[in-house]
């Protein structure tokens, strides 16, 4: 973002082989990408990150055949599928990083709310 851009920078639409298996497919474009987001601020990094589940199970086990994922290994996972699922996504904000982008620490390890010991 600093070196592109030098601003905030909305990233989306990630190819699928860098990113978690139960990501949703993009079918826009095939399956290529999936539907995921980033914040990357500059000086930080990302601030941001999202992205829209797979909520479809026949997708989901057939992403997990193709990495070679046990799928015994996921039960709980699948159950969630399997019973009943929704349309979702979600995502998270660094709480760290977005003290360090307002107030310009350099050094993440500063802006974190718990002391360091030796």
């Amino acid at each position: 973002a600093e070196t592109k851009f030098n601003s905030c920078v909305f990233v989306y639409n990630y190819p699928k082989d860098i990113k978690a298996f139960y990501m949703r497919d993009n079918d826009a474009d095939g399956g290529e990408t999936v539907n995921a987001m980033d914040l990357l601020v500059p000086g930080v990094g990302e601030l941001v990150g999202g992205s829209q589940r797979e909520d479809r199970l026949d997708v989901l086990l057939a992403k997990m055949e193709t990495l070679d994922l046990d799928p015994e290994d996921y039960w709980w996972y699948l159950d969630l599928r399997k019973f009943g699922s929704v349309p979702h996504a979600g995502y998270g904000l660094g709480f760290e990083r977005l003290v360090c982008y307002v107030t310009g620490v350099e050094n993440i390890r500063e802006a974190i709310a718990f002391p360091r010991y030796p």
